[in-house]
């Protein structure tokens, strides 16, 4: 069990029979009365986020996460296709519900498979991605100055936003929590 003055940014914790990611947490202790803690919680498995508030004293119980580290196989039309490294074991997770997380993840890479219970609810791709532009405009000479930006089409067929000096057939490098370009590689 956890109190809610224990509180951090990223724990999961069950409220009223779900389970919640902490995503924001702030002490407050007003002039007059008691003092309260006011949250917003994420549900890990709708994606809502809701804003509550807990005395400090009260207590939530702690829930368990299961993160596992699984090979990405490949996309059948409907699913994406995991396998476990250690067990061999394959699973298929509906392209509907986290087609976004994988838009960056070329087949063969390593992600991590959260589960709550053994239910799956979110794959996690890796941090950064190397991906190769396979479509981009031609950038102009010169044109730098002003940090401006032009769309690219990576192999995954994912849009992002590029510097005007890089081009078609650049492999570049991505942050997948942003979508953001870093640098050539």
């Amino acid at each position: 069990m956890i109190s809610a003055g224990d509180f951090r940014n990223g724990m999961t914790v069950e409220v009223d029979g779900n389970v919640f990611q902490i995503i924001e947490f702030q002490h407050v202790k007003p002039g007059k009365g008691a003092a309260f803690v006011r949250t917003k919680l994420k549900n890990i498995k709708s994606g809502g986020v809701v804003e509550k508030t807990f005395r400090p004293t009260e207590k939530c119980p702690a829930a368990r996460i299961d993160r596992k580290d699984m090979q990405y196989l490949y996309d059948d039309g409907d699913f994406y296709n995991f396998m476990d490294n250690d067990t061999y074991e394959q699973i298929q997770l509906p392209k509907a519900d986290i087609a976004d997380e994988m838009k960056f993840v070329k087949e063969n890479e390593v992600c991590k498979v959260c589960s709550h219970n053994g239910a799956v609810f979110a794959v996690e791709p890796p941090l950064f991605v190397e991906l190769e532009i396979t479509e981009t405009e031609p950038g102009f000479k010169g044109d730098t100055a002003t940090g401006a930006t032009k769309p690219a089409i990576v192999e995954t067929g994912a849009q992002v936003l590029v510097p005007l000096f890089v081009n078609q057939g650049d492999k570049i490098k991505i942050d997948t929590r942003t979508s953001e370009y870093l640098s050539r590689v």
